[in-house]
């Protein structure tokens, strides 16, 4: 298959937004793939390269002096190939090898599909081909049940292995992936809701837990061999020897754990993210320990948990690691969750998780089983300038980029606009409309992708909370941010401050 027939799928696929019509282009898609090219089709799609981490940055990308060919002569398999050969390099003269191979498969892609590479290698591909969408693609294309599909993808953790089984195996081979210890299964993912009150009424009865600002782990334990996985699936065992020592004591011989880890500060409470985060680099040092708050149990000696009620497995994660169990009560009373979230809240946490006491593990899936409530925290910043769209939106101004005022001139001129972040979230197609149209009258200059405005526009931003970040000149930077909407009433010189946002961070 040629790469520019996956590049033309995927403009298909987000010039729409009927879900219905993204899976059948992606379906006509995949019916064409022999099975060489399943694999890295589905990683290309999700912008999750098969082969991983590939040592590229937009930094490197951004370097690249090349000329690109005029007509598609790549296939699947040569980008593959080439990703192959990124991800291998290592060591002495591994950035020369790779900066020959990015130049060497920018010269034979197109201007149209190294855009898409590019954004490919660096996970910034929104065409809104999601896992969902494209899990339901592959049922269409190889006629299996999508229920069927979907149990697959969760217990195996891997879309393009369970799409390479969809369309080459047998309907049997698709039934029997099944959870094993060694290799990571999709997490469980939350819904939201406003207050503990509003979650247990969608949960009835629930262990009311602890919501931390950590990182997700999943642990699998056979004998003393213990690996360690991120959300995303990636090992990170040899970074986190503390935690491998920990789950290597627990009286059980088979074990997987679903919890999350974060750092403690001297005071026993919760160190930033960004500190958590950094201990899963690379080269970070080690002086930094990590503790884990184990909150399920998805297999025990030989017995999968999965398809047990909820207390079940709080049963039994009580007894093989009662000592490392996350915070928390089972109850169904609504007083009782908010006692929970005040005390959550108290000791620096994020909020309240409520989780349906009868409830499955269903892995990989956001259903009303699991519930979460965090503090939803708003301020007031400035437009300073805004990104073109791509895919639905294309011709569009939509990734804002937003100030902070500085009244104090702690990073630059007393009254300056300091920037904090980007977002193109929350935008709704009038919000777009109106931008597009508004922000020319606004510009004071232009790059190809950006147009930069006089800080005029205050907007209304919703964050989940600020981290550390090297990035912006206030050294922080925004956590989830999201458009709640503009502020006509507001002038830019009453917009929240650069001191105002660095104080979210815990010292």
């Amino acid at each position: 298959m040629m790469l520019s027939q996956l590049v033309s799928t995927t403009e298909e696929v987000a010039a729409t937004s009927s879900r219905l019509a993204k899976i059948d282009a992606l379906a006509r898609l995949l019916v064409q793939a022999d099975a060489d090219e399943i694999a890295p089709l589905t990683g290309l799609l999700l912008a999750t390269p098969r082969q991983g981490r590939l040592g590229v940055g937009w930094r490197g990308m951004s370097a690249l002096e090349v000329s690109h060919a005029d007509a598609s002569t790549l296939a699947i398999t040569d980008v593959d190939q080439a990703f192959e050969r990124l991800a291998a390099a290592s060591g002495t003269g591994s950035a020369s090898v790779r900066s020959s191979t990015l130049q060497a498969l920018a010269a034979r892609a197109t201007a149209l599909e190294w855009d898409f590479l590019t954004r490919a290698m660096l996970g910034e591909l929104r065409t809104g081909a999601l896992g969902g969408v494209l899990l339901d693609a592959i049922a269409r294309a190889s006629d299996r049940p999508v229920p069927a599909v979907r149990r697959a993808a969760m217990l195996s953790g891997d879309l393009g292995e369970t799409a390479l089984i969809a369309l080459t195996g047998s309907a049997e081979s698709l039934d029997e992936v099944g959870l094993r210890v060694g290799r990571p299964v999709l997490p469980m993912l939350a819904a939201t809701a406003a207050t503990p009150t509003d979650a247990l009424g969608i949960t009835g009865e629930a262990s009311v837990e602890y919501k931390l600002d950590g990182a997700r782990i999943q642990v699998h334990r056979h004998g003393d061999e213990v690996s360690v996985y991120t959300r995303s699936l990636a090992d990170i065992t040899h970074r986190v020897p503390e935690l491998v020592e920990i789950v290597r004591a627990l009286p059980a011989h088979d074990l997987i754990l679903d919890g999350e880890t974060l750092a403690l500060d001297e005071d026993g409470g919760p160190r930033p993210f960004q500190e958590t985060m950094s201990r899963f680099g690379a080269d970070a040092a080690r002086e930094l320990a990590l503790r884990p708050w184990f909150f399920d149990l998805l297999h025990v000696d030989g017995r999968d948990l999965i398809d047990e009620p909820l207390g079940v497995r709080l049963a039994e994660l009580d007894r093989v690691a009662g000592p490392w169990r996350i915070p928390g009560t089972v109850t169904a009373d609504a007083e009782a969750a908010e006692r929970v979230s005040h005390d959550a809240l108290a000791a620096g946490h994020e909020g309240i998780v409520a989780k349906a006491i009868d409830s499955p593990y269903a892995a990989g899936r956001r259903g009303k089983s699991w519930v979460k409530v965090k503090p939803v925290l708003t301020y007031d910043l400035v437009v300073l300038a805004a990104e073109w769209g791509s895919g639905r939106r294309q011709g569009l101004l939509s990734n804002l980029h937003l100030g902070a005022l500085d009244p104090a001139g702690e990073f630059g001129e007393p009254g300056a606009l300091v920037m904090v972040g980007k977002t193109f979230k929350g935008l709704t197609d009038e919000l777009l409309r109106w931008q597009t149209a508004t922000f020319p009258t606004l510009e004071t200059r232009r790059t190809q992708g950006t147009v930069f405005l006089r800080p005029e526009l205050v907007v209304e931003i919703a964050i989940d909370g600020v981290q550390r970040s090297p990035r912006y000149p206030g050294g922080i930077a925004l956590r989830f941010a999201r458009v709640k909407g503009y502020r006509p009433d507001k002038a830019p010189g009453e917009a929240d401050t650069i001191q105002t946002l660095r104080s979210l961070l815990r010292e």
